[in-house]
């Protein structure tokens, strides 16, 4: 047996070095460091092989990951990517953003161990970032052009992910979005400092050497009738994800100063791509209060606090082992400042007189049994206090926001407005129209990334089985 099996008590584990928090809180560059190779192939070398790879079915997207473990061990960076790409369209994305901790190197055997897990998301990301500056670019060579062609609605990851999946199996894509730069929420709303979007623009390019068509700045709807993609096009996708927030109805939420998380960050993202200074969030000197414990509730945490904020408290009606986010996000929020109140429920927001916050009323909160294996935060009574604020976020979660020309033409709903597919021996991720398909938040609700990128994936194969046994409309040259 190979020594290196056991190289995992003699090397411990060693994520990259983030960016000191100092420095890092200072602007919006991404904080994580970056592997260099010797240390890339000595972490890959922790791991043991197993033989079952908790890790792999631990992937929403299910990687190989030990295998492409291996191939980093021998220095063959290329052809690790290359099998990266084989099940995830989007790894050097999932590298970043995916809470690793809950998943892959949540489920590795190590991490059940006082050695700690392979860092698969660290290097996962250098080797698609490696491989992009050697040059890599998706082998397409054998790839016949079936003539079909599918339009893509949204250009967020289960939209990419499905253009990546149809280009590979021959069928021409055109992807619209409202936006006028790709990615939806990974660039307008994942903080730069997770996500840097010179990232995604880097995955634009490969899409488009890939022969992916993008037409952005077009609002389906109003300014392209999506009846006309219907006679245009073999198949529609549909993935305008979920971006309507839910409205905790909290008394006092339309004072000044209080904000939703997703518009705040998208505002605040937009501000930065325009190079435009913090005006419009002057938060110096400011004590801001962030309600809700997801990984949006993270994001604005740390953007509050690289705007200056006096002081970020985030309140949470639960306890810390049953928020939603990444721990690592947690964290980071701690090193940057973040303060935390667990068991406090919101129960209304304060008017200073004048139409402006002051605060927020909280009660205590005990958990219960709910019976459905997630207990219940229960309000404990005579508990109530408030908790000084000049500024309020509200990130309480997302839900779809399916557009009115999905149901015009039949589309099922269910009665939570997620796009139903796949019922009644329809094939998986086809909607109650045969011609269109959904994936992502539409479908799941405000759920990772990673999974918008496995219905992508999955609804291009869906779709591409569909085409196989239809004429196209139109032979169209590629690239």
């Amino acid at each position: 047996m190979s020594a290196k099996l056991f190289q995992f008590l003699d090397v411990p584990r060693q994520p990259p070095r983030t960016v000191p928090v100092a420095v890092r809180v200072l602007g919006y560059g991404e904080i994580g460091g970056d592997f260099a190779m010797p240390q890339a192939s000595t972490q890959a070398e922790r791991c043991i092989d197993c033989g079952n790879p908790y890790c792999e079915h631990a992937c929403p997207v299910h990687n190989y990951i030990p295998n492409w473990l291996k191939l980093v061990q021998q220095g063959r960076i290329l052809e690790a990517a290359t099998l990266m790409h084989e099940t995830n369209p989007l790894p050097e994305i999932c590298g970043r953003v995916c809470p690793q901790d809950r998943l892959c190197e949540g489920a590795c055997t190590l991490e059940q161990t006082a050695f700690g897990s392979v860092t698969i998301g660290s290097i996962e990301r250098w080797v698609t970032d490696e491989a992009f500056r050697q040059g890599w670019r998706p082998d397409l060579s054998n790839v016949r052009e079936t003539g079909h062609r599918v339009a893509v609605i949204g250009a967020g990851p289960a939209g990419l992910a499905c253009a990546d999946r149809l280009r590979r199996e021959g069928i021409a894509v055109d992807v619209y979005d409202r936006h006028r730069e790709i990615g939806g929420l990974l660039t307008f709303g994942i903080p730069p400092f997770k996500l840097d979007k010179g990232v995604v623009r880097t995955r634009r390019d490969v899409l488009e050497g890939m022969g992916v068509r993008f037409v952005l700045g077009k609002d389906i709807g109003r300014d392209v009738a999506f009846e006309s993609l219907l006679e245009e096009y073999d198949a529609v996708f549909v993935g305008t994800g979920a971006y309507t927030f839910v409205d905790g109805k909290l008394p006092g939420h339309a004072l000044q100063g209080v904000h939703d998380a997703l518009p705040f960050l998208i505002a605040n993202t937009e501000r930065l791509m325009r190079d435009e200074p913090a005006s419009m969030f002057d938060f110096h000197g400011k004590h801001v209060v962030v309600l809700g414990g997801g990984d949006t509730g993270m994001d604005c945490n740390r953007t509050a606090i690289r705007l200056g904020a006096a002081s970020v408290t985030c309140v949470y009606r639960r306890d810390e082992a049953s928020m939603p986010g990444s721990a690592r996000e947690v964290n980071y929020s701690r090193e940057e400042g973040v303060s935390f109140l667990f068991h406090r429920q919101p129960m209304a927001i304060l008017d200073d007189g004048n139409g402006q916050v002051r605060g927020v009323r909280v009660v205590e909160t005990r958990l219960v049994d709910s019976g459905d294996g997630r207990p219940k935060p229960q309000n404990i009574p005579g508990t109530e206090s408030e908790i000084a604020a000049d500024v309020v976020i509200q990130s309480f979660g997302f839900l779809p926001s399916p557009p009115e020309w999905l149901t015009a033409h039949g589309v099922q709903l269910a009665s939570s407005g997620k796009v139903i597919t796949g019922a009644h021996g329809r094939l998986p991720h086809q909607t109650s129209h045969p011609k269109i398909f959904a994936g992502g938040d539409n479908v799941r609700g405000a759920d990772l990334v990673v999974r918008a990128v496995y219905d992508g994936r999955e609804a291009a194969k869906s779709i591409a089985n569909m085409l196989v046994s239809e004429p196209a409309k139109t032979t169209v040259a590629v690239g």
